[in-house]
């Protein structure tokens, strides 16, 4: 490694590399260690095999972990993404369908007056309809 200390700037670049390359581990292995947790097909003694495993052998453990179980963790991963983004969407369906301000009262009123126009209502019943949702 005297090479890298003839120039300064070949010896920086070193340095750089292998702190991005720590930085890089430590996320594989809490993202290894979230993984561990979130999976449900695990059951405690396997979670808690692995977690041992992959904290008293922390490179050895990820290594491994990443080998057997990695396809899983890409799937895990996803189904989790879809399941937070489908309770996202019913929860702002949820909210912008149960609305009681004025925008909700308007769309009643078309809905109303596009039954009327079809003539499955009659004027009167129009009325009432129309009144009920205005008071």
């Amino acid at each position: 490694m005297t090479l890298a200390y003839d120039y300064p700037a070949l010896g920086a670049f070193w340095t750089v590399m292998w702190i991005f390359l720590w930085i890089l581990w430590l996320v594989l292995l809490f993202r290894i260690i979230g993984d561990i947790f979130r999976d449900d097909t695990l059951g405690g003694l396997g979670k808690t095999g692995w977690l041992v495993f992959v904290i008293v052998l922390p490179f050895l453990g990820v290594f491994v972990y990443v080998l057997a179980r990695g396809k899983g963790m890409g799937k895990r991963a996803e189904h989790q993404a879809r399941a937070r983004q489908q309770a996202f969407d019913d929860y702002v369906r949820e909210t912008a369908g149960s609305g009681t301000g004025p925008g909700n009262e308007v769309d009643q009123l078309t809905k109303l007056s596009a039954i009327r126009a079809k003539g499955d209502i009659s004027e009167a019943e129009f009325q009432r309809a129309k009144e009920k949702i205005l008071h």
